[in-house]
């Protein structure tokens, strides 16, 4: 037991009070009596415990029970030496005590609990799984671990790990623990490795002109001698192949490339050779801007390809077409091109992942977007809720002018275990998709099946929307597959509702349990108006099956291999029965005034077939219009990208005479002009630093105005976090994986952009055990490195205690004093002596006045 004060200088406050009474006794002791000595005793104590207690007085009680921690690294760096810390820690476990308690918690840029603090720990359990390997934050860990044991017991906290930091810094854990009970031992622990080779670094140039010869330098380091194969390539490309002989040590490889490739051009190197110890460092990426002419890219799937690429000039603009399948999936692929231009694309065969790469090329980098109509384009293509109808100016729902059939649809999707994933999940999405197409009164039906059917939503007018959509959503997967009873169902839902319009969607990804008479199902329903389509999703689909299904009842198949592509074909087919989106009167387009268009038709507005009805968005600019205030021809800015809708064709089917007019070749290179991003000839200097940040130069000395977005090669946008350094330079904070990231710098309506590698993380670097560091946190938290397990249960060298604050027994003890002086001080030293006599007193006094008072009753009572 121990006794501290927390306030010691308080203490200070007795030197004045002391004096103070110390001379007020000096001066009176010769008129003082005894009683007076006393009195004035109590109050000096009364005034020294209010003191004490003012200055937080506590008492440090001894805890017997102890803790012990294992902290496990099971970062990249670590991997293999697990078998190695299981072993050890299996060990120290039989030198254990009843009044100790045992924890195991792993980590590497996290931490996670594999034992929680127990005394009743005898054997390591089975660790779970390690998500994130490619960090060690040891600071992290120690500082989570300190927030899990209990403070007023002895502590020690066994660290196990390499010591190779890569996030974070240790010692600022350390600094606060310091004055506590708990210490560190370190138990260091490495992977053995013989062999292996690493690209140190991939160097590109930053700006290149096509055709100019660029150098491409590549460092290789090996811990031995050895051959391999190089290779190098560009937008995927193999450009180089090459078997070389490395050394022991650093190896340095130049190569010299005539790139044809314009924009942000990606290259990569990649080293291959028999024996190698990790695999993640054998790949670097590099970036480099190749400047040129406007590149356009035109996506259609028309046979004999798009009329747009005949009418253009290609002296003036260059461009590739691919079909909607070829088209490419990866941002840096998208940032060749400064426009893109759908033409007539169903958005089944686009996929909602490259729906996204592409929303973040426009948003972010400028990209300019146009879709083009037809008949698989808008509503009817299915980009209904899909990125592409974030970024254009109209919307794909029709709205309030046009008169809709009413409409009986059922939705048949297959729960068995086999959509478990992400399968079920996009169906479900999909699903809800088509609810929110509905208007309210349609009627809709839903149908989950496995082995048998089960009605999820009962097949009747649509009332209440969101709780249609929760209940779609919480549909799990599970059990087999019977598609014919399902498909039963539907049809007996639909056959008596007076609709103009019954449709039956099917999904699923296996095979019927049973084999029934299908064609008799769908004829009936053919009879009463009932029309299905199928999705087969995946290989293992019977889709001879599916596909005459919808051939036999007039619907579509659809061959799904991408998942994304579910809810685009769901969108497109509740479009398809749901709404007249195709406007077939011939019409003259009204024509408004928009700066860069209306000089085309100075000479009069042609004759127009058709189009597909859609709703422009509140600040979108439309430019053209129809008799029916549908848009025509609308462009709006969409983040830094310009974006257009032309909601005709681009063959003369439905543009009729603007497809022989004279100006239609200048209505295709106008459109192409202003979809072209204005880019910024200022180039930011843009660095990775050692800590993961970039810093941002800016040469015109206005960093804190700059607009930074910063996109991954999978086109997600990734959170950004700026901190001005000085006029010309900013930190940006990115939390990027290694691999490519593009950034989007803009100021004043001009952009720049630009590629940057981030390299493969410290952890699959080749390095030995940080022995100096490991030594420095047991020495600096009063732990030692231990190598025998028995170690980690020796005894403390100092114990746990609890404090117990006695602040309020001082108080009470001066409130109690303080009392009895005023006792003493209003009836004298004498009352506290006569206090015991004057209670014998009152009650013998008592006794009497009773006698009397029974005596003068019983006198009373003898008179009478």
């Amino acid at each position: 037991m121990d006794l501290r004060i927390d306030y010691p200088f308080v203490l200070l406050l007795l030197i004045p009070l002391l004096t103070y009474l110390f001379w007020t006794w000096w001066r009176h002791k010769s008129i003082l009596k005894k009683g007076h000595f006393i009195v004035f005793f109590i109050r000096a104590m009364t005034i020294v415990m209010l003191i004490f207690a003012v200055a937080s007085p506590y008492l440090l009680l001894p805890v017997k029970e102890e803790q012990i921690l294992f902290l496990l690294d099971r970062s990249a760096s670590m991997e293999g030496t697990e078998e190695e810390a299981v072993r050890f820690i299996e060990e120290s476990l039989q030198g254990k005590k009843e009044h100790q308690s045992v924890g195991i918690y792993s980590f590497a840029s996290n931490v996670q609990t594999e034992a929680i603090l127990s005394d009743s720990l005898e054997r390591v359990p089975n660790f779970s799984e390690m998500i994130h390997k490619d960090e060690t934050n040891i600071e992290q860990a120690l500082q989570l671990a300190t927030g899990i044991v209990d403070k007023e017991k002895a502590t020690r906290i066994v660290l196990m790990t390499d010591g190779l930091q890569t996030r974070g810094e240790v010692f600022e854990s350390i600094t606060k623990m310091a004055g506590t009970n708990i210490s560190v031992d370190v138990v260091p622990l490495s992977k053995g490795i013989n062999f292996d080779v690493s690209i140190r670094s991939f160097t590109t140039p930053q700006v290149a002109y096509r055709g100019e010869d660029q150098q491409l330098v590549i460092e290789l380091e090996a811990t031995k001698g050895t051959v391999g194969e190089l290779y190098l390539y560009e937008n995927d490309r193999l450009i180089f192949k090459e078997g070389i002989q490395l050394e022991e040590g650093k190896n340095v490889f130049s190569y010299r490339h005539k790139g044809n490739q314009e924009g942000l051009v990606k290259y990569e190197a990649l080293i291959q050779t028999e024996e190698d110890a990790i695999l993640e460092n054998n790949k670097l990426t590099s970036v480099t801007m190749v400047q040129s002419t406007p590149r356009l890219l035109i996506v259609s799937n028309r046979e004999g390809g798009s009329p747009i690429g005949k009418i253009l000039d290609s002296s003036s603009i260059q461009f590739d077409e691919v079909t909607a399948e070829l088209l490419p999936s990866s941002l840096s692929s998208i940032l060749q091109y400064n426009a893109i231009i759908f033409d007539n694309v169903p958005g089944h065969l686009v996929g909602e992942a490259k729906m996204g790469v592409i929303e973040q090329a426009v948003k972010n980098f400028g990209v300019g977007f146009m879709m083009v109509g037809g008949e698989n384009s808008y509503g009817l293509g299915g980009y209904f809720k899909t990125p592409i109808e974030r970024l254009l100016p109209v919307e794909m729902e029709v709205q309030g002018k046009h008169q809709l059939p009413s409409l009986g649809l059922v939705i048949v999707l297959d729960r068995s275990g086999s959509m478990f994933g992400s399968k079920i999940e996009l169906a479900k999405e999909a699903a809800v998709r088509s609810v929110e197409l509905l208007r309210d009164g349609d009627t809709f039906g839903f149908i989950a099946f496995d082995s048998e059917p089960w009605e999820i939503i009962e097949t009747k007018p649509l009332e209440n929307r969101e709780e249609a959509i929760d209940t779609i959503l919480s549909v799990p997967p599970g059990g087999g597959t019977e598609i014919y009873s399902s498909l039963a169902m539907a049809y007996a839902n639909l056959a008596d509702l007076k609709l103009q319009r019954k449709h039956i969607i099917l999904l699923t990804d296996g095979q019927s349990a049973t084999r029934s008479n299908y064609e008799e199902l769908i004829e009936t329903g053919k009879g009463n108006m009932i029309t299905l389509s199928t999705v087969a999703i995946g290989s293992d689909a019977d889709r001879n099956l599916l596909e005459m299904l919808s051939t036999l009842a007039g619907g579509r198949y659809y061959e799904v291999m991408d998942e994304t592509t579910i809810p685009a074909i769901l969108s497109r087919e509740t479009a398809m029965i749901s709404r007249t989106y195709i406007e077939d009167n011939p019409f003259y387009p009204i024509i408004y005034q928009s700066e860069g268009w209306n000089a085309l038709f100075e000479e009069g507005v042609p004759l127009m077939n058709a189009y597909i009805a859609t709703t422009p968005k509140a600040t979108a600019k439309v430019i053209a219009e129809s008799e029916k205030e549908d848009p025509v021809l609308t462009e709006w800015q969409y983040g830094l990208g310009r974006t257009i809708a032309f909601t005709s064709d681009s063959t003369g089917a439905w543009t009729g005479d603007w497809a022989r007019w004279k100006e239609w070749a200048n209505f295709w290179h106008t459109s192409v002009s202003r979809l072209l991003p204005k880019y910024n000839e200022i180039a930011y200097d843009i660095r990775l630093n050692a800590d993961g940040t970039f810093v941002i130069t800016d040469p015109t000395n206005e960093a804190t105005f700059l607009d930074v977005a910063v996109v991954d090669e999978l086109g997600n946008e990734l959170e950004v976090s700026l901190e001005p350094i000085s006029a010309s330079k900013v930190r940006a904070v990115v939390d990027a994986s290694p691999g490519l990231v593009f950034f989007r710098i803009s100021k004043d309506d001009e952009v720049y952009q630009a590629g940057l590698t981030v390299p493969y993380s410290a952890e699959y670097e080749l390095a030995p055990p940080n022995e100096k560091l490991l030594a420095n946190i047991a020495e600096s938290t009063g732990g030692k490195v231990i190598e025998e397990p028995e170690e980690a249960f020796r005894e403390f060298t100092e114990r746990g205690a609890t404090r117990q604050s006695i602040s309020v027994i001082l108080l009470f003890v001066s409130l109690l004093l303080f009392f009895i002086d005023i006792t003493i001080r209003r009836f004298g030293w004498g009352f506290l002596k006569q206090v015991g006599k004057s209670r014998k007193a009152i009650v013998k006094k008592d006794i009497v006045e009773e006698e009397t008072n029974v005596a003068q009753i019983l006198k009373g009572m003898k008179k009478k």
